[in-house]
């Protein structure tokens, strides 16, 4: 699936909730990670309700792309 075809905020989004996650998986186990866990709950809310999923672009196919995007982005 072509990139482009997906709304840059959402692309940020989902680029911002791997980034979020790798920090999470990465943390020393004495840090507080109440505030990476926050931000990946809004981070969820934010993909799952864009209005992108309700256009006919909107697929579990677009889905899977999407994160495969976002995940190429922020590999550590």
């Amino acid at each position: 699936m072509n990139p482009s075809a997906f709304p840059s905020d959402l692309v940020e989004a989902q680029t911002a909730w791997y980034a979020t996650y790798w920090e999470l998986a990465t943390a020393a186990p004495a840090v507080s990670t109440a505030a990476h866990r926050r931000r990946l709950q809004d981070l969820s809310r934010r993909i799952a309700g864009h209005p992108y999923w309700q256009t006919p672009a909107g697929t579990p196919a677009a889905r899977m792309a999407l994160k495969e995007l976002a995940r190429v982005r922020v590999q550590p």
